[in-house]
């Protein structure tokens, strides 16, 4: 609605305003919410907004959260906003070379040390700010170069990881690159070698499957939306008084050469 109808609840309030400038996406952009467990998942199912999963799932696992995203939303959602967007993004970790012991030197530490940061801030650690040193008490914990790998190693293996995220049902796949000591010209040609050897296959897919997608969660999304309540009909538009007229009204003398004064100083201020 034009101007925005605003708001007023428990946390937030904002009143009637025009909102400038408008979105591109109609009816609104998509609205996501950061998981890094299965509780969460499922309540961002339920409400009709995309689930960004920080889980650092292999593929196998993927599939399970997954499948229970879809089952409740299509059971259980009531969309909070005026849309939904039933989608599910992983975040893996990311390094493409052609030689695959390269890419792991150059990208799987840097990976696991996000992963290592992460869970200090929100799970495990205590931080003394201006002191703890988190690489630091990486290095010294020694961290393993094994695990889940995603989208590190030579293109073939790329290639083939992200399939399976693909097979699983993942809609996006999130890349973290930027973490550890990468080096900037190891991530320049760590993406270019992933434009030309590994996103052209999915690219090519993407029409179709997004397409097999709409088609089978359409009767889902038409009844999720159907619970969507109408907005309240905003008649009239509330007056927004000018500060002078405002003062008066409430019974303030109010000099209007002086204001004027003070407004064209400011003016001018802001002009030279």
């Amino acid at each position: 609605m034009s101007p925005s109808p605003g708001y007023k609840g428990k946390y937030f309030s904002m009143p009637h305003r025009s909102l400038v400038p408008k979105p591109l996406q109609k009816p609104h952009p998509p609205l996501w919410v950061a998981c890094s467990n299965r509780d969460t998942i499922r309540l961002a199912a339920k409400l009709g907004i995309g689930a960004l999963t920080f889980a650092f799932v292999d593929p196998s696992e993927a599939k399970y959260w997954v499948e229970e995203y879809y089952n409740v939303f299509k059971n259980e959602c009531e969309p909070i906003g005026r849309t939904v967007n039933p989608n599910v993004a992983m975040v893996t970790g990311f390094m493409c070379h052609e030689n695959s012991q390269v890419a792991v030197e150059r990208g799987l530490e840097g990976f696991q040390f996000f992963g290592y940061a992460l869970a200090h801030y929100y799970i495990t650690g205590t931080h003394l700010p201006g002191r703890t040193d988190i690489w630091q008490e990486f290095q010294e914990k020694g961290p393993s170069l094994g695990g889940p790998t995603g989208g590190i190693g030579n293109p073939d293996e790329v290639r083939a990881n992200l399939g399976k995220f693909e097979e699983m049902g993942v809609d996006q796949v999130i890349f973290i690159q930027q973490a550890g000591n990468n080096k900037h010209e190891h991530i320049i040609e760590s993406l270019d070698l992933f434009a030309d050897r590994v996103l052209p296959d999915f690219k090519k897919r993407h029409e179709a499957r997004q397409k097999r997608k709409m088609e089978e969660l359409g009767p889902y999304i038409e009844k999720a939306l159907s619970r969507i309540p109408p907005l309240t009909p905003m008649d009239p538009v509330p007056e927004v008084e000018s500060y002078p007229v405002l003062m008066q009204r409430l019974g303030a003398e109010v000099n209007q050469d002086t204001i004027g004064k003070k407004l064209e100083k400011s003016v001018q201020g802001a002009l030279s």
